[in-house]
């Protein structure tokens, strides 16, 4: 009896350590956990009901912008405009509730949408934001409390066209932006004094809107980021260029790279297309290919197995041989949009209606598991502005957002609560 006793604590323990290792994934800045928006979990429904999934709740207070969500310890972090100013909000994910809203600064307007653009990025215990004007500020997660602000006016930079749309890395002691301009377009400042560490002097390039990846490049750790004139891969040690392949970005350079062992991809809109580097041994820049197949304007793709995954603007959504560029499939099964990976799943989020699709990652074609619209949508989007803000998953649960209306959906398989 005491055996059959020990072996069935022994069950229940393994079975709520596998529960709590399913549902307990965090996602602490822009693209998870790997800034690649490919998320690890497990558990999670293959097929939606006819209607979607359960919402679990409606926050209607985040405030207009196109800023995504960070979560860390049942803490939700986003940024929203309210009146003329943008705020950094902390939000409870029981609920949506608010738990604390700090001032950033001056909002950004444009005719595509006024406020920020850019998801928090939580470091340690802070949280670290930028605005579409270019105010960085760093805040305790705790009480939201700001304890420095730095602007990229100051760091040399210029506020792009369509404002600054970057999301910070941090990483350790430091937070790594993209002020762009003669100073350098890359910088480092202290992450507890937003002291300036290092800028890229010898890179100068003007800020446009992608963000950066952190990387293992031939054992070596790098920063990589892409610009108009060229994808770079910086020291974070102290912002030396390692390598530099030219890029020919033209109007708006956004999606981030994608980065695997030494491979680099990268892929911009406006008819720019898509390249593939190889990085070899010495930080020696090889261009593998460089095509049109796909050609991502803002919703950014995802690398699952073998295959990039997007919408590509022309043949749509879009599977691509990662390693030479080949197109596998096209389909129009669906408008244009972002894109989020979990499993051999895509989720997929199209900027003109609000519809949500959950379709197979797959390279036999496109295959819907589940499809459902939100709503209610935003009456204050700007005059140009969609449904731009990429899904995000957590712990069991899709985010989703239409300015100020942010949704919560259970996308378990089962409810471990």
């Amino acid at each position: 009896m005491l055996v059959m006793k020990k072996l069935v604590g022994c069950a229940l323990f393994v079975f709520f350590a596998l529960c709590f290792r399913t549902l307990a994934d965090d996602w602490p800045q822009w693209g998870g956990p790997d800034r690649d928006h490919v998320s690890k979990e497990k558990g999670l429904l293959q097929d939606w009901p006819a209607a979607g999934p359960k919402r679990v709740w409606i926050n209607s207070t985040a405030g207009l912008g196109y800023s995504g969500v960070s979560i860390v310890n049942g803490k939700i972090f986003t940024t929203g405009l309210r009146g003329e100013t943008d705020y950094l909000l902390a939000l409870d994910v029981k609920d949506g509730k608010e738990v604390w809203a700090t001032p950033i600064g001056p909002t950004f307007r444009e005719s595509h949408g006024d406020g920020p653009r850019g998801t928090p990025a939580v470091n340690g215990d802070q949280v670290y934001a930028l605005n579409g004007q270019g105010i960085l500020i760093a805040a305790k997660i705790e009480d939201g409390k700001a304890v420095w602000k730095k602007s990229m006016r100051d760091l040399g930079g210029k506020v792009p066209g369509w404002g600054y749309t970057e999301s910070v890395y941090a990483d350790g002691q430091n937070v790594y932006c993209t002020p762009g301009g003669s100073k350098g377009a890359i910088a480092a400042l202290d992450a507890n004094s937003g002291e300036v560490k290092w800028q890229t002097k010898s890179f100068t390039a003007g800020a446009h809107y992608a963000s950066m990846v952190p990387a293992q490049i031939n054992g070596t750790r790098q920063l990589v980021q892409l610009t108009a004139p060229a994808v770079v891969g910086v020291d974070p040690k102290d912002g030396t260029i390692l390598w530099q392949s030219d890029w020919h970005g033209r109007t708006a350079v956004i999606p981030m790279p994608v980065v695997r062992d030494n491979y680099v991809y990268i892929t911009s809109g406006y008819g720019a297309g898509d390249k593939m580097v190889k990085i070899n041994p010495g930080n020696k820049p090889e261009t593998v290919y460089e095509n049109t197949v796909m050609k991502n304007h803002h919703g950014g793709v995802v690398l699952v197995g073998d295959y990039i995954y997007g919408y590509s603007d022309g043949p749509g959504w879009v599977c691509q041989k990662f390693l030479t560029g080949e197109q596998v499939w096209a389909a129009k099964k669906l408008g244009k949009g972002a894109v989020l990976a979990a499993g051999e799943r895509l989720y997929c989020l199209e900027e003109n209606t609000g519809a949500v699709v959950l379709a197979e990652a797959s390279p036999k074609g496109w295959q819907e598991h589940g499809r459902f619209t939100l709503n209610p949508q935003a009456e204050q989007r700007g005059p140009e502005g969609k449904v731009w803000t990429h899904p995000v998953i957590s712990n069991g649960k899709l985010y989703l957002r239409d300015q100020q209306y942010l949704f919560c959906f259970n996308i378990a398989a089962a409810d471990m609560r």
